[in-house]
């Protein structure tokens, strides 16, 4: 009779034990999946993916490969994709491969071109087009342009003869001009691209530009500026440039090469950066002056200690 219970018992042990390695077996394949990316949904329903999401205080940003952006829209929704299982995967990868690209080549041309509306054109090291516009990398800082900037993208080939010419990575379409602020801006030493970047920013080079406050020609000169720099006609391109670059020459020298408090002060005035503690005033125009100019320039970080949140140029 012992031995008959021990026999008993030693069954109801293999069962418990068989019983928990199944459960644990099945607490092991019940693993979540693993998050491979977000899809955000925008209030007015538009819908896209990206493969990580973060927070920076009130500011929601987004990573898609290489290139990122701030999300500027009100967001609906923002929800995890998942893993799917490796039959389901595996179809997924047939269907992606079936699927024609809309972005980049998978191998990037040695040059890309993005054309603006205004007849302006930059090369960038990598784009990704969307519906609402493009996300581009040009010397490690990654940027979305809208829509409505953008005239086309275009890619060049190793092998085009565009590609093997020795070409600028900037033009504003109109050579004479492009002439100009190379000539005024190495005479300076001053960065060409920077004058390229103001000019395109102030009147879209449009010679014949005023604005509301009476700022003219390429370089937006207001009256004075023009008068103290001997620029008897603003509306002529070759003084217009000379006058902006030697505006741009004086800002260098008074603010020790420092890129932004330039912008600043070609926005605002130099007396407003120096009211200012030789900081950013806090004026929303400048402020954001300064973010679209000198991001497109190549900002890649925030001041230590600077009291405003204009990130410190690369120089």
């Amino acid at each position: 009779m012992c031995g008959q219970w021990k026999q008993i018992t030693s069954a109801l042990l293999l069962c418990l034990l068989s019983a928990l390695a199944i459960n644990a077996q099945d607490k092991t394949t019940s693993i979540a999946p693993k998050i491979i990316g977000y899809t955000i949904t925008l209030v007015d329903g538009y819908s896209f993916q990206v493969d990580e999401v973060s927070k920076q205080g009130d500011e929601t940003w987004v990573r898609k490969g290489n290139l990122q952006r701030q999300i500027q829209e009100s967001i609906k929704s923002i929800k995890p994709i998942l893993e799917q299982p490796n039959a389901e995967a595996a179809e997924a990868t047939k269907t992606v491969i079936t699927t024609p690209n809309t972005t980049a080549p998978t191998k990037a041309p040695d040059q890309i071109w993005i054309y603006l509306v205004d007849g302006a054109k930059f090369r960038v090291d990598q784009v990704q087009e969307q519906p609402d516009g493009a996300w581009y990398n040009r010397h490690n800082v990654s940027i979305f342009l809208a829509k409505e900037r953008i005239s086309r993208i275009e890619y060049e080939a190793p092998a085009t003869p565009a590609a093997t010419r020795k070409t600028a990575d900037w033009t504003s379409g109109n050579p004479s001009i492009d002439q100009l602020i190379r000539t005024n801006a190495n005479r300076l030493g001053i960065d060409p691209y920077l004058v390229f970047l103001i000019i395109e920013k102030e009147s879209r080079f449009h010679t014949r530009a005023v604005s509301p406050k009476g700022a003219m020609g390429l370089m937006q000169l207001m009256p004075g500026t023009a008068r103290r720099l001997g620029v008897r006609k603003p509306f002529d391109a070759a003084e217009n440039i000379r006058g902006g670059t030697q505006y741009m020459k004086e800002l260098m020298d008074m603010f020790g090469g420092k890129v932004d408090l330039v912008l600043a002060s070609y926005n605002a005035g130099e007396g407003a950066v120096l009211k200012y503690g030789r900081n950013v005033p806090p004026y929303r125009e400048t402020r954001d002056y300064v973010k679209t100019i000198g991001k497109r320039y190549g900002l890649t970080g925030r001041q230590p200690g600077a009291q405003t949140d204009v990130p410190e140029p690369q120089r």
